[in-house]
């Protein structure tokens, strides 16, 4: 088990959040565990495909949206950016 963690990318997590099913909110919550549970692998998850870090995108829901996510390291956390739901 690692020991990093996640956290929203703004102070104010109702900014990514905002508006969203609860559903949708707690999906979201368990890839970003997970995420966080893979620790610094995290950076290879998802799209983009052809390299590693930077802004990564994970679909959530069967494609019904995704989550866009930073990985970081230094600070060993997962930073949730934005979450993009079709619904």
């Amino acid at each position: 088990m690692s020991d990093w963690r996640w956290d929203c990318n703004t102070d104010d997590s109702n900014y990514v959040t905002g508006g969203l099913p609860p559903g949708v909110i707690a999906e979201a919550e368990r890839i970003a565990t997970e995420l966080a549970a893979i620790g610094a692998d995290a950076a290879r998850v998802g799209r983009p495909t052809d390299r590693e870090g930077g802004l990564r995108e994970f679909d959530i829901l069967v494609g019904r949206g995704f989550i866009q996510f930073l990985v970081v390291p230094r600070h060993e956390c997962v930073y949730v950016c934005n979450i993009v739901w079709y619904g």
